[in-house]
């Protein structure tokens, strides 16, 4: 199934752009800090 592999890379997208959020909230949170 060829339906397969955009889902795993749209997903991968997404939480690639968690983990910059993340990382984001964490620098502000020690900026802060």
């Amino acid at each position: 199934r060829a339906a397969g592999k955009p889902a795993k890379v749209a997903l991968i997208a997404v939480a690639r752009k968690l983990l910059t959020k993340l990382n984001a909230m964490i620098r502000d949170k020690t900026k802060f800090a």
